[in-house]
């Protein structure tokens, strides 16, 4: 009897069974914790990064696009980041059940000409066992701001510790 095995089928096993704790059902820290890493993922702006916290066939709706998979979503993130220019985001815990986590977010980024705008929303998000994202809902509204309005000044990349979260910043 011979292998059936193939590099191709190996590597979308060994994606399957990835885990990404923190796991489901989650604490308020766990979920806190995994909000902080979302954030830190997207502040990456790193499409390949972000995506594998998601599962192979993960669904998604932004906006009015639909991406389904991984591929789909890097080349919805790649789409994005060249558009929203020097993107700074902010997540923070609304709600958590089990394996479901509610978000709010907002975020600051600029066009090509240099428009600002601060982007708020609301994403509910749905887990495997992995801990891999399965389901992820986004609403979004652009509000224009002054470049002076900015309230995300921190280098590009992760949000330092001591920066303001959301409520503190009253948004």
């Amino acid at each position: 009897m011979t292998d059936q095995r193939t590099p191709a089928r190996e590597s979308r096993k060994r994606e399957e069974y990835t885990t990404r704790p923190p796991l489901p059902p989650f604490t308020r820290e766990t979920a806190i914790q995994k909000v902080r890493a979302a954030e830190d993922a997207w502040n990456s702006r790193d499409p390949e990064k972000v995506a594998l916290a998601y599962t192979t066939d993960s669904r998604w709706r932004n906006r009015a696009e639909f991406p389904t998979g991984r591929s789909e979503i890097v080349r919805f993130l790649k789409r994005k980041w060249a558009k929203e220019l020097d993107y700074r985001l902010i997540k923070e815990l609304w709600a958590f059940h089990e394996n479901r986590i509610a978000v709010r977010f907002a975020y600051e980024w600029h066009d090509d000409c240099g428009n600002w705008f601060r982007s708020y929303g609301n994403e509910n998000w749905e887990f495997d066992g992995n801990g891999l994202m399965r389901l992820r809902f986004a609403s979004i509204n652009d509000l224009p701001i002054m470049e002076s309005e900015r309230k995300y000044r921190w280098p590009l990349g992760p949000r330092p510790d001591q920066q303001a979260g959301l409520s503190e910043l009253g948004l």
